[in-house]
């Protein structure tokens, strides 16, 4: 049988601009596709509306844009794929795959983010708001990672976790699986710290009868005291003005040994130069790096 053909995706979410340590995820994801020939698809991770910034959208797109990092087709926004996720909680209703949970925050704060299967049993219908929740407790996942190799999750260890929320909006582990199905992706390049996501993704992928892709799961850069590099830290925005020495120290974070006078070149040369001398490799097997390394 054929292969299928290569398709990569850069997922961001509008809750701010994008700063240096998603431009390693982004540039690593687009080598990787271009390298292969591959098409590379951007996807806007729209579904979350309190946390999401004005404009944060936008802003990606035109750093994405200077940086040389051009995407294939229309940017997909998942604030328009509502009917798509509701045909998967639907499809997960009728698989008794999915169950009511009324659980509070506050009731689950002992037990540290693991869920411990307090509505799992209960047969009668929830009266208060509930969020939709996959039993999946009961499997072990594992899948070969490209990058940090073989893994092997036990789902008891990571909890049945949330497909839709109370307030009905639908949660990032299920918007992902329908649209990584519906772009036909097949390769995922992402940061380490998604890496327990991928057995929440493969679980879904199982029931819902969908491929999984081929995942491959790059070191974060972390700031000096140990915490990601990241919106919620506020991690400064790209500079769009210039580019060229943080796309040559993104190129450095993830391996790849560039020369240094290759920042002389346009922003155009350096991709295409990323591009030819891919390989994934050479990518640290580590779950971070630190920024003060580079």
């Amino acid at each position: 049988m054929p292969s299928l053909p290569y398709v990569g995706r850069f997922a961001p979410s509008p809750t701010g601009p994008l700063h240096f340590g998603s431009l390693v995820a982004a540039l690593a994801s687009y080598l990787d596709a271009r390298s292969c020939n591959g098409h590379w698809l951007v996807r806007m991770e729209d579904i979350d509306p309190p946390r999401e910034q004005h404009d944060a959208a936008k802003k990606i797109l035109k750093a994405l844009e200077a940086y040389g990092l051009q995407w294939d087709d229309k940017v997909l926004y998942q604030s328009q794929r509502n009917d798509a996720y509701h045909d998967a909680i639907e499809q997960l209703k009728r698989y008794k795959a999915i169950y009511p949970c009324t659980c509070s925050r506050k009731a689950l704060q002992p037990h540290h983010g693991i869920y411990p299967g307090l509505c799992r049993t209960k047969t009668e219908q929830p009266v208060h708001p509930f969020a939709w929740r996959l039993n999946c407790h009961d499997k072990t996942i594992k899948f070969d990672d490209q990058i940090q190799g073989q893994q092997c999750f036990d789902m008891k260890a990571l909890g049945d976790f949330i497909v839709q929320r109370k307030e009905k909006l639908y949660a990032y582990q299920l918007a992902v699986c329908v649209d990584d199905a519906f772009q036909k992706v097949t390769h995922v390049v992402r940061g380490h710290d998604l890496i327990d996501s991928t057995p929440r993704q493969i679980c879904l992928q199982s029931i819902m009868e969908i491929s999984s892709p081929v995942y491959a799961h790059i070191p974060v850069i972390i700031q000096d005291n140990g915490d990601k590099l990241s919106k919620q830290n506020f991690a400064p925005e790209l500079p769009l003005s210039e580019p060229r020495p943080l796309l040559l120290k993104a190129l450095q974070a993830l391996g790849q040994q560039p020369p240094l006078d290759l920042q002389n070149n346009s922003v155009d040369d350096m991709i295409r130069w990323g591009v030819q001398n891919w390989a994934m490799e050479k990518i640290a097997k580590k779950a971070s790096i630190p920024l003060l390394s580079l």
